[in-house]
């Protein structure tokens, strides 16, 4: 069973820092490019950041020189460091895990965390 495990959201001041964490099992975590997206009251989910599975990192351009992601693939782990967080960052955080198969894209989702900038 696969399970994508998302911790670390929290309520901070604008201008604060938080790291997410999302945990994986049931999946070969290596072979699997990892995302990070985030739904705000009333908005489409969006894609924040992504990591391929050998390493390479993309960023949307609301975050880009603010937000690192990185993976861990002994511990299985995807991070999310979030520094100099504002208002707008507010919103329900979740974990990706993506992969081709044949024709389809096969993917996996967390259940997600709660992340409140306060201004």
């Amino acid at each position: 069973q696969v399970q994508l495990v998302e911790s670390g959201g929290g309520l901070v001041q604008a201008g604060g820092s938080l790291r997410l964490s999302c945990a994986a099992s049931g999946i070969i975590f290596s072979s699997y490019a990892m995302g990070w997206y985030r739904q705000a009251v009333g908005k489409q989910r969006e894609l924040v950041a992504d990591i391929t599975s050998d390493g390479n990192p993309n960023y949307a351009d609301s975050v880009k020189g603010r937000f690192t992601i990185s993976r861990d693939n002994a511990k299985k782990t995807v991070y999310l460091q979030m520094n100099s967080l504002k208002p707008e960052d507010t919103a329900v955080y979740y974990c990706n895990a993506k992969r081709p198969y044949r024709s389809f894209t096969v993917d996996y989702w967390g259940q997600g965390t709660q992340v409140t900038v306060s201004s």
